[in-house]
């Protein structure tokens, strides 16, 4: 059962995301993250540049692609769908769907943006999760 940690009222939810994702490479804690596409082409592009002099290694997921390698040598991982090839000990999900099959992970964290639309998303991700019976843990007003 994974332990699911909601981080509301973010400002910049893709710094945000790539200040967790720097800390779980630094621990070599493998990360999948799920958002949308157009999330996902932003995150990208902020993974190389938020900090000047350091990379954090990651690639995007491709519906149909198969892995290889390249899975087991990658920490972090950018996909649209939760895809049942890849297995990693946490979720990271910005303002994606819930997590279908997150029993596979140990944790999941949300990130949730300050604007009222994000908001009410996360509320039915939140219900989903509770439903579930899994443990959930808030962390209001994390506008870091």
């Amino acid at each position: 059962m994974p332990r699911v940690e909601f981080h509301s009222g973010v400002a910049q939810p893709l710094h945000f995301a790539c200040r967790l994702l720097r800390k779980a490479c630094r621990q070599g804690v493998p990360v999948l993250v799920s958002a949308p596409a157009p999330t996902l082409d932003a995150l990208d592009r902020e993974l190389w540049t938020f900090e000047p002099l350091e990379f954090l290694p990651h690639r995007r997921w491709r519906e149909g692609q198969a892995a290889g390698a390249a899975l087991r040598r990658t920490p972090i991982w950018l996909c649209e769908h939760v895809p049942q090839e890849l297995s990693s000990q946490v979720l990271l999900n910005i303002d994606g769907a819930a997590a279908p099959g997150g029993y596979a992970f140990e944790r999941i964290i949300e990130i949730v943006a300050a604007s009222a639309e994000a908001r009410q998303r996360a509320r039915l991700r939140w219900r989903e999760y509770e439903a579930r019976g899994w443990p959930i843990k808030h962390h209001a007003g994390a506008a870091r």
